[in-house]
């Protein structure tokens, strides 16, 4: 199984078919507060759904497209952090993330990004990687700007979120500006 330590407290892991019921249930309790700027979540959401998005994401994983993984905090899934896509060609990917409310403000987000941030320029020898938020979603802009991103612009009206269009804050770091 794959697993990425964090520090103590912290493991990221890719999802097993058991997690479905843990994952749904960590949605359903946070939905109203995922769905703020979650394009993804869906009121018709259903443990099957959940089972077809862990045997999705394992593909990815093992066609090494991407992947999705759990971020569990003292043995408490917590949210979860991915590789929206590896883009082998151009040596980059984009991270993306949420986390139950009430586990924000621990700073698992931000060390998670660290972690895959050096998995993607150490392990994967990519060159690039790039964040996208909501350009009105502070809390995500704030973890992008403290890692050391670096705002690249917004692109106007680039994602629909469930009943209205939404600009995005493009952020990038290369692998040279993170080891300095």
């Amino acid at each position: 199984m794959f697993c990425l330590q964090v520090d103590q407290n912290i493991e990221l892991r890719l999802y097993e078919p058991s997690d479905a019921e843990e994952l749904s249930a960590l949605i359903e309790e946070n939905f109203n507060h995922l769905k703020k700027w979650s394009a993804w979540l869906k009121a018709d959401r259903s443990i099957e759904n959940t089972h077809n998005f862990i045997e999705r994401n394992r593909k990815q994983f093992a066609d090494g497209e991407g992947f999705a993984v759990g971020i569990w905090f003292a043995g408490e899934m917590a949210g979860q952090i991915e590789y929206n896509y590896i883009d082998r060609v151009n040596r980059k990917t984009e991270i993306g993330f949420w986390l139950g409310e009430s586990f924000q403000g621990k700073g698992l987000v931000t060390r998670s990004c660290r972690v895959l941030i050096n998995y993607a320029f150490d392990e994967l020898r990519l060159n690039r990687v790039e964040m996208r938020c909501g350009s009105e979603n502070t809390k995500s802009r704030r973890i992008a700007e403290k890692l050391g991103f670096q705002e690249e612009g917004i692109t106007r009206q680039a994602g629909w979120l469930h009943d209205r269009f939404v600009d995005f804050a493009v952020y990038g770091i290369l692998k040279s500006e993170w080891r300095a």
